[in-house]
């Protein structure tokens, strides 16, 4: 057996088409993060996709939560924490049907994100469309982020 030595390609590192060993790192990767995240109960926190942006004014919460409605879907802001949870179910009929392949999955998931301190609870909108669930967390301004006018009260 001859080894070769990896030269990584310039900004890039090691790539499948490079190391056979890479490829065959990543397939394992990915069956460990499926059996890891898969429970008797179906979707667990892990399995719906998230993006987290920010801009100027606020910061948004994308995530995918196909074949849900609003009405599935549970959204909460406490002590710094956005909180997303819910359930899906799939309703099949079992009437001697024969199922030859099952990969939809349901089952309660949640979902649990630190926030930073600057945002304002008051101003905190979620919307539903096409199942992406759309948060938008807007930022305080810098003075009220940065001051706290706390009272002095008689003893």
């Amino acid at each position: 057996m001859t080894w070769r030595m990896m030269v990584p390609l310039a900004g890039r590192g090691l790539s499948e088409g490079v190391d056979p060993f890479f490829a065959l790192q990543r397939q394992m990767n990915k069956v460990f993060d499926d059996i890891l995240s898969a429970t008797p109960q179906g979707i667990t926190g892990s399995s719906f996709k998230i993006d987290v942006k920010e801009d100027e004014k606020a910061y948004h919460v994308h995530a995918e939560l196909p074949g849900l409605s609003e009405k599935d879907v549970d959204v909460t802001f406490e002590d710094g924490v956005l909180s997303i949870r819910g359930e899906k179910k799939v309703e099949r009929e079992e009437k001697g049907d024969k199922w030859h392949i099952i990969e939809r999955s349901s089952g309660s998931f949640a979902r649990q994100l630190g926030m930073p301190s600057n945002i304002d609870p008051e101003k905190i909108e979620a919307k539903f469309e096409k199942g992406v669930l759309n948060v938008t967390l807007t930022k305080l301004d810098e003075e009220k982020a940065k001051t706290k006018r706390i009272e002095v009260q008689a003893g």
